[in-house]
């Protein structure tokens, strides 16, 4: 039985320190204190990622493959990105997205734990 986007993008989220699943809108969302960091989003017929990103990246990743990248509504205007994870993603690339959100997220001393990565 071949593993699921979710289960993936799961094991990444709750790696992290602290990190935490919750449900909300009827799809997982994965915290560090209560702050939401990444969430899976299927509404519109495709499976995607939502992370936070530092400013400018939103504009250079969704330019460089829209076809991967996109902006998402209601949190794109903040600087957030949208990542397609039902056309075969790169799961290590996955993970430097999310690590990347989880440092702008959490608190400085968890975040320090992690180190600083960048896409």
């Amino acid at each position: 039985m071949s593993r699921q986007p979710t289960d993936y993008l799961r094991a990444i989220c709750l790696a992290l320190p602290e990190a935490v699943e919750k449900e909300a809108w009827g799809d997982p969302t994965f915290r560090v204190r209560d702050k939401i960091f990444a969430m899976e989003k299927r509404g519109d017929g495709r499976i995607s990622l939502w992370c936070k990103a530092p400013p400018g990246s939103q504009m250079v990743l969704v330019g460089a493959d829209p076809e991967r990248f996109f902006v998402p509504p209601y949190v794109g205007h903040k600087g957030w990105v949208g990542m397609r994870l039902d056309r075969n993603p790169d799961w290590d690339e996955v993970a430097v997205v999310v690590k990347r959100s989880y440092g702008l997220i959490a608190p400085k001393r968890l975040a320090a734990l992690i180190g600083r990565t960048s896409v």
